[in-house]
Order: C-alpha cells, then sequence, then structure tokens
C-alpha cells in the first residue's frame, strides 16, 4: 500500500482553476521522478470519465489504467489548497492526493481515505494544516473501527438477572480482547441504566482497548428484562454504536426466537419490515470509487431508503446514497453484501440494486469459479526411513550429534462438547489448573538458568490469569464440558491476541495453546510427552521459539524437524542456544521409532537414522575432531583470525541486548558487529527517553573495554511493530514501513537514539547503522540527523554506514560508498528479498538459502564498491556462521563477520585454517553455480 510521508507534501498552493490544480499535481509527480509528461493527458481523462472528488474536501486524482505506461515508479504527492479550489463538479477541495501507480496501489489508498472522511472538521482542518506532519497525521491515522459483529451477541442466556448478563457482554468482550481486567471491575460496581422496553446499558472507557457493543438476552424474555448492551470506549469513539442501540430502540419489536442475523439486521439499522436480499460482488478491484458511484446513481433512481452491509462485515450498515460510506466498506470481490430497503419502492429498488451489482455496475466482471469439492484422498503413510541411509534436508544450525531419537508427537485429545453439572465441570477445571500448575513449576526448579526458566514463568502467570478462567467458568455455565470451555476460552483469547498488531502476540498466542494444551491434557487424563532423561535427539513435525527456548540443552543433543527452513525464527535460536539442526526433512522424519539411534549433521544438512557400524566410527571419530577443535578454539578465543597467509578478519558478536556484551568479550569476539537496540524499545510501554537508552548502551562499552560496537538504529515495522508506535495495516509489511523509513517518520525518536548513543559511548569507538535503506536518498536524511547531534557532542572515531538488505541498495552500493564510512550487510534480509521467499513460509522457506549465487553476487557488488572507495564490509546475518559460507565470505573479500557469541571460537578456528587464495578459488566456484544446492554440493566435495 502507498504511504503518506512529510517529504510527499506540500503546502500553501493556490490555483486559478481545477485544470491548473491538476496541472502542478502532475508537475510534482513528474519533476519527483515518478511520471513523464504524459501521465498528465490520463489524469485529465480520468476526470472525464467521472470526478476523483471523495467528499470533505478531498481529491485523488490519477491516471487511467491506458496511462500507467507514464509511470516510471509508483508514488504520491499531497498538494494543499488552503483557499479551496472549485472542481468540475462544483464541489470545494483543499487537499489534492494524486497517485502514480503501476498497478492498483491506489485502491487501498481510496479505501482509508474514505474512512477518515467522516471526521468532524476535517475539511477545515486540512485547509489550516500549517505544516506537513499535522497534514500527514489527518490523511494517515487509522481510524478506531468499533466491534458489533456476531462474535458480540449472547443470546439466550439461562439467568434472569440484569447485573449476570451485563458481566457475560463485558466478558464476551474481554474475551475477544476489546476490553481488559480493568473494564470488567468498573462493568461489576455499575449498576446498569434503564433505556426502555425491557434494555438496559452499562457503560465504560476504563480498560477499553477498542469501541465495542454487545449484547446479553436473557433465556426468557420478560416485559422489564429484554436484554442488556454493554458498551465500551470514550467520546466520539462511541458515536456510531449509540447510533446503532437508537436504530435498535426505534424498531420496538420483540427479540424472542430471533436468529443472531436478524438482531444484527436490527442493530444495523435495518427495518424489521425491511425488504433484503443478498448479492454477490464481482468487481475485481470491489467497491471503488467507479463502482461504487454507479451504485450510487442507481439508488438514487428509487423512492426508499436503501442499505447495504457486508454479510461476514463489522455489522456497520450504510447509506447506499453515500459514496463515502460505501467505499468504507472496503467490499473486495467475492463478498456478500447485504442490500436491504424500506419504502414504497422498496422491493423494486432492492432488486434493481442487487441487479447492478450482479452486471459489475458499469465495469466487465466474470463470475467466480466454484470449484465441486472433491474429496480429499486420504494421504498415503510416509515411507519409514531405512537404516544408515542418509536423508537429505536443509543445514539449519551447524553441529554434530549422535543419540537416541525423541519423536515429539502430540497425544490426540478426545472429550465431549457438553456436560450437564456445571459444579462438577468447574471442580474440575480447578483440579487440572492446579496441577499444570504444579508441573510448571517442577520444571522451573530443575531448569538451569538460562533461557527455560523465564518462559515457563511466563506459562504458570498465563495459568493464574482470571480473565481466563472466567471465560472459561461463563462457557461451563451455559452448558459446556471442562475440557470444551477451556479450550474456547484460550482459543478466544489466543485469536484476540493474533488479531491485534503487537510484537510479541504471535508467541503470546503460541504460548497461550501451549498452556491450553498442558491443562486440556490433565483434563483428559493424558500424559504430554515427556523427553527421556537421558541424552537425545528432538525429532519434531515443526517447533516455535519458544519450544526450541525451553529445551533442556544438557539433554539434547540435536534438532530435527520435517518443516521449516535455516532463517525460520526457530532455526535462529537453534543456533544461539549451540545445538545441531536439521529442518524441512519431510514427515518420514516422524516414522523414527523412539530410542533409534539418530546422526544429525548440522553442517551438511542430513539425518541418518540406526547407522551402521562404519559410519557410527566416522562419525564417532568426527565427533571427537569436533570436542577437541571446540576446547582448542575456546583455548584460542582471544587471538586473532589470521589466514594461514596471514590476512586477518575481524569476528564479532551479534547481541540483541547490552547485558549479553560481556559473555562476547569472554568468548573472544573482536567487537560488537550487530547491536539490535530494538529490544529497548520493546521492553517499555512508551518511547525510552534519553536517559533510559544512555544507562543501557553504557552497559555495552564499559563491558567492551575499548572494542568498537556497531549499533543498528530501532529496526521495527514488519514482524516488529511496537505498541506505542501503532501503524496502519498494510497488506505486505515487510514491503512496508519498516526499519530507516519508519524512523525517519518520527525523526525526534531516532535523534534521541542517536544522541543517546554519541553521549553513552563517551569517545568510545562507536559505529552507527541505519536499517532497511533502500538508496543514497534515505541515507542522507538519516546522515543528516547524526551531524546535527555530532555537532553538539563530538564524537571521535564516529563511523555511520547502513545494512545492506534490500536488493537496490546493493545494485546502488557505487553512489553509497563514497559517503558512507562502511556497509555491513545482513544477510537474512537480502536473501528473503532477492529470492522473495518469507524466510517463515512453511513450504518455501527451505529453499531461502544464502548461498545462492544471486545473493553471492550482490555481495561481491557490495565489497567492490566499498573497497574502491577505502570503505570496509561485514557480513551480520546468519551465513557469517555458517561453515561452508565462511570461505566463500572470506574470498569474496569480506572484512568482518558478525555472528551469535557462542560461535565466534570456531569462526576464528575455522579462519586461521584457511588461506585466501584457496578461499577466493571457493567463492569463484560459488558463484559460477546455478542454484544454492549446486554452490553446496561443490563446497561439500572440496
Amino acid at each position: 500500500m502507498l504511504t503518506l510521508t512529510a517529504n510527499d507534501i506540500r503546502l500553501g498552493c493556490t490555483a486559478t482553476d481545477w485544470q491548473d490544480a491538476l496541472k502542478q499535481a502532475s508537475q510534482d509527480l513528474q519533476e519527483t521522478g515518478r511520471t513523464t509528461s504524459d501521465y498528465h493527458a490520463g489524469m485529465l481523462a480520468r476526470e472525464h470519465q467521472s470526478s476523483t472528488v471523495l467528499g470533505n474536501g478531498i481529491a485523488i486524482p490519477h491516471g487511467t489504467p491506458e496511462s500507467r505506461s507514464a509511470v516510471i515508479s509508483t508514488g504520491i504527492r499531497v498538494l494543499q489548497f488552503p483557499d479551496g479550489v472549485t472542481w468540475h463538479d462544483s464541489t470545494t477541495v483543499y487537499v489534492l492526493v494524486a497517485i502514480a501507480a503501476q498497478s492498483d496501489e491506489h485502491l487501498d489508498i481510496l479505501r482509508h481515505l474514505t474512512r477518515v472522511l467522516d471526521k468532524p472538521g476535517l475539511s477545515r482542518k486540512l485547509a489550516e494544516a500549517d505544516d506537513t506532519a499535522a497534514l500527514v497525521t489527518l490523511l494517515s491515522r487509522e481510524p478506531v473501527m468499533p466491534k458489533c459483529d456476531a462474535q458480540t451477541l449472547c443470546l439466550g442466556i439461562n439467568t434472569q438477572a440484569t447485573s449476570e448478563l451485563a458481566l457475560s457482554a463485558a466478558a464476551r468482550l474481554q474475551g475477544l480482547g476489546c476490553v481488559d481486567s480493568a473494564f470488567m471491575k468498573e462493568i461489576v460496581a455499575q449498576p446498569p441504566v434503564a433505556l426502555g422496553q425491557g434494555f438496559w446499558l452499562v457503560h465504560h472507557s476504563i480498560g477499553s482497548h477498542r469501541p465495542a457493543l454487545a449484547l446479553a438476552t436473557p433465556k426468557e424474555p420478560t416485559g422489564e428484562l429484554a436484554g442488556v448492551f454493554c458498551l465500551a470506549g470514550q467520546g466520539d469513539d462511541c458515536r456510531e454504536l449509540l447510533e446503532r442501540i437508537d436504530n435498535f430502540l426505534a424498531q420496538n419489536t420483540p427479540l424472542e426466537n430471533q436468529s443472531v442475523d436478524a438482531v444484527l439486521s436490527r442493530l444495523s439499522g435495518e427495518q424489521a419490515n425491511a425488504v433484503s436480499e443478498r448479492v454477490q460482488l464481482l468487481n475485481t478491484h470491489g467497491l471503488h470509487a467507479r463502482p461504487a458511484k454507479q451504485l450510487v446513481q442507481e439508488a438514487r433512481q428509487h423512492d426508499a431508503d436503501i442499505r447495504i452491509r457486508l454479510e461476514n462485515g463489522d455489522g456497520n450498515s450504510v447509506s447506499a446514497t453515500s459514496l463515502t460510506r460505501i467505499i468504507g466498506l472496503g467490499a473486495r470481490r467475492g463478498q456478500t453484501l447485504v442490500i436491504s430497503a424500506t419504502g414504497d419502492e422498496a422491493e423494486k429498488a432492492v432488486n434493481a440494486v442487487c441487479r447492478a451489482i450482479s452486471d459489475g455496475l458499469g465495469e466487465t466482471v466474470s463470475p467466480l469459479r466454484h470449484q465441486e469439492r472433491q474429496p480429499e484422498p486420504s494421504e498415503p503413510e510416509p515411507e519409514p526411513l531405512a537404516d544408515n541411509e542418509a536423508l537429505r534436508a536443509v543445514a539449519a544450525s551447524p553441529g554434530l550429534a549422535l543419540a537416541p531419537a525423541f519423536v515429539m508427537r502430540q497425544p490426540t485429545l478426545d472429550y465431549p462438547a457438553s456436560a450437564s453439572d456445571a459444579d462438577e465441570q468447574t471442580s474440575r477445571l480447578g483440579r487440572a489448573i492446579d496441577e499444570a500448575d504444579g508441573q510448571l513449576r517442577s520444571l522451573i526448579r530443575q531448569a538451569e538458568g538460562g533461557e527455560v526458566a523465564p518462559i515457563l514463568s511466563v506459562h504458570v502467570e498465563m495459568l493464574q490469569d482470571d480473565d481466563l478462567y472466567q471465560a472459561a467458568l461463563e462457557a461451563v455455565n451455559e452448558g459446556a464440558s471442562a475440557e470444551a470451555g477451556w479450550w474456547r476460552a484460550i482459543d478466544t483469547a489466543a485469536r484476540a491476541q493474533e488479531a491485534l498488531a503487537d510484537r510479541l502476540l504471535a508467541e503470546r498466542a503460541a504460548d497461550l495453546r501451549d498452556v491450553g494444551r498442558r491443562v486440556l491434557a490433565n483434563l483428559c487424563g493424558v500424559a504430554m510427552p515427556t523427553p527421556p532423561d537421558e541424552p537425545y535427539v528432538l525429532i519434531a513435525d515443526d517447533l516455535g521459539p519458544s519450544d526450541v527456548a525451553r529445551l533442556n540443552t544438557q539433554r539434547v543433543r540435536g534438532l530435527v524437524t520435517a518443516r521449516g527452513g535455516a532463517t525460520s525464527h526457530s532455526a535462529i535460536l537453534a543456533r544461539a542456544l549451540g545445538l545441531p539442526a536439521v529442518v524441512g526433512a519431510g514427515n518420514r522424519i516422524l516414522t523414527i521409532t523412539d530410542g533409534t539411534d539418530v546422526v544429525v549433521d548440522g553442517e551438511r544438512g542430513c539425518i541418518v537414522p540406526n547407522p551402521g557400524p562404519e559410519r557410527r566410527e566416522r562419525i564417532n571419530r568426527r565427533l571427537d575432531q569436533l570436542t577437541r577443535l571446540q576446547a582448542q578454539a575456546h583455548e584460542c578465543r582471544n587471538e586473532p583470525a589470521t589466514t594461514t597467509d596471514g590476512h586477518t578478519i575481524d569476528v564479532c558478536a551479534n547481541l540483541g541486548n547490552t547485558a549479553h556484551t560481556p559473555d562476547a568479550v569472554d568468548r573472544g569476539a573482536d567487537g560488537i558487529g550487530l547491536l539490535r537496540t530494538e529490544f529497548i524499545f520493546m521492553e517499555h510501554p512508551e518511547a525510552p527517553d534519553l536517559d533510559t537508552q544512555v544507562k543501557e548502551y553504557r552497559h555495552a562499552f564499559d563491558a567492551l573495554n575499548g572494542l568498537p560496537l556497531v549499533a543498528r538504529t530501532l529496526d521495527v515495522g514488519g514482524d516488529k511493530p511496537l505498541d506505542y508506535w501503532p501503524l496502519a495495516h498494510e497488506d505486505n509489511p515487510f514491503l512496508g514501513l519498516r526499519g530507516i523509513r519508519l524512523s525517519l517518520t518520527r525523526p525526534d525518536i531516532l535523534e534521541t537514539q542517536i544522541r543517546a548513543l554519541l553521549t553513552a559511548s563517551d569517545n568510545r569507538p562507536l559505529r552507527i547503522m541505519f536499517p532497511m535503506v533502500k538508496d543514497l536518498e534515505e541515507f542522507r536524511a538519516a546522515k543528516a540527523i547524526v551531524e546535527r547531534v555530532r555537532a553538539e557532542i563530538p564524537c571521535q572515531g564516529l563511523q555511520v554506514g547502513v545494512m545492506i538488505e534490500v536488493p537496490s541498495c546493493a545494485l546502488l552500493a557505487h553512489t553509497l560508498a563514497p559517503e558512507v564510512d562502511f556497509f555491513s550487510v545482513g544477510t537474512n534480509d537480502l536473501t528473503q528479498y532477492t529470492l522473495a521467499i518469507d524466510r517463515g513460509h512453511g513450504q518455501l522457506s527451505a529453499q531461502s538459502d544464502g548461498l545462492h549465487p544471486s545473493v553471492l553476487q550482490l555481495i561481491r557488488m557490495t565489497v567492490k564498491a566499498a573497497h574502491a572507495h577505502h570503505r570496509w564490509v561485514g557480513v551480520c546475518g546468519e551465513l557469517a556462521s555458517d561453515p561452508q559460507a565462511i570461505p566463500v565470505l572470506l574470498g569474496l573479500d569480506v572484512d568482518e563477520l558478525s555472528v551469535t557469541s557462542r560461535r565466534v571460537p570456531l569462526v576464528k578456528a575455522c579462519i586461521r585454517g584457511l588461506s585466501r587464495e584457496h578461499a577466493r578459488g571457493q567463492a569463484e566456484l560459488a558463484l559460477s553455480k546455478a542454484t544454492a544446492a549446486e554452490v553446496r554440493d561443490t563446497l561439500e566435495v572440496l
């Protein structure tokens, strides 16, 4: 999706008429390199088709599909006309959002803008905005979307007490993540207010995370008690929800025996006597401006009040004569619209509107392809692995292991969905939770610090979460069994976590389900799989980061998974823990019997079940050699990594927390090659102030004793959002606002971080690098902030560089090299973006290999450009610790490798055994291959 930034805005424009304003907009797009001069004709042609004015002082001019050939690169320009411009449809426009789009990106911008158009006084604010940041905020702030849909309805509860209905409705909102326990406390203390017709209302804003409206009704309604509304939110955020209550009460019809859909219809403002019909939307790009305008024109031809809503949307019904409201529905191809109408021509109007929608609203449409569902053939049982035969898979973490297998198979948990004795079910649930609590505390006592105990402690806290327990009790009181009620509470809470934009929600949702399964197993009387007491190789379908973190590294010797890739987060954590790992091995590995000896070769990427005598002897020899090598490497860890022909490479450590700096130094690191500073920002509920950051960074500088520190500026967005820095929804956040482009939208935060780094360094070696830089323009904008702060806080020897993570940055390294002090290649993201493979993709992540020749070519290009201007290049991605890749990187003339602290001694030892001439030969050989597999096969032979 296109995103507005301050650089895209021009304030205080004037124009003689709308043609002049449009010409200025097209000239701006041309001057910024977005379009050629031919694009202006396309923008004019688009206006002749229909006005691009959305209302409330905003127009969104853009070209026709035929004019896309005149678009050089997708971009956006915003022009403010404080005095207004009269458009050709006689409306007054204060802001032009001019778009040059190579495909249909403008449709998402348009849908977003229609949601902000309803802000009171928006046109006046747009005209009066006196700085670019204010105008960006007005147009970009994601509107709060209230929740009132089928999930917020609690119909037919077996009670006659308004207080119980109020609590049921509030608990439903809490289970959906709309409110927290503070809201529940306020509702408990608040007597419901009578609305008339037997309906009551409770409302509060404390503890509300999202405006929401729930309705709880009794199983047997009476004239005094027909239902209780529970409203969460404050001020204008609740305006729409209050309108829904008003619509509901205005109809004054009984709810008894009405379906969920009928109740939603009433809440959305559809009259009980309305004629309604459902119709599927077939337009390729949904209800954007042109078809929406056709729909409005059709609706205005009939003497009827026509309303439209999405069948599976938020329950809101909008007038069919409001262009902005219809566009704001965000209806997509394939979704079902509910058309309802009242009035003299209600039936005729509904039929006409449905027919117009089916015909495409002026656009050529094609029916959806409906394929008859064929019964899926049962998946054949995987063929068992043959003894002493190597199975090739993906090398995820280097190392070698030989130990008995433990296959982690989740038990089947069967249980009834309902139960008649609620008291007995409540007692069973309490006992199962207490039992799970004891199990977890026992595991914590056994854990010897490290990564394990903190995660298990979080699980104990989750078990004590009263919100979960109360949600489960509500389900049990409605007739669910203890098992079904508990899992409903867990699943609802996990889904709510996953639905919100928060950096740790995915992990928290996984942990919630992990805790839930433990209690569920206790209820079902089924023991969860327990690893053996002796050393073992863990084999599983897949493992999440928390699964790996809980492993007892004193016993587990290696990891093997059927799914996953070398750059998945679990593989990265396995490397951090120093465990050999092979992933993406396929379902055949799950046929291995517990106790079968298994070889895990994390360097070659293979698994061998039940190795024969000769192979076992070879493996044992290699293990002895590896043990000696590790001991020697540790003993020589403080010696430089110098090749046999006298060339020295710096081997530094990647850190995610300054607290780990002493350990990195103790393991022989030549410095910190990558400090991921976002940990400071993620540990605080709001942006950390200067003093907080200075204190954190100073820990690292003090522990380094003069060794250099490379600090990456805040790198969030994508898969790492911040609670206090909410971002608008992006269809693909990895190609959106993240890294330096996000930081530049809040230069105050970036400046505070740079000020803290310079202050904490106190003239000790500091190197600052910016993440996700795409070109020189972004680097200059960020470096300007550094230079401004540096003028106030001198820092001797300060270096400023960029991370090479985006292919464009590597391709343009020759333009960056004269102005940067260094490059650091982040091979994880560079591989992801070069190969167009999400490293977390279930099917493709195994193919995301940094030894792919295309990635190596980009690294070579970067090194050549840097060395031509006497700049140094480091590699801080996972490739830097790959034993097969180290000679290749050395042969590409990389100057520094930055790896996990555990790998520092071994990487140094590996370099000491190489000559530069041999390494360059391996690099040339790797570059001559066509695929990553060919590269690895060739290097293995060597």
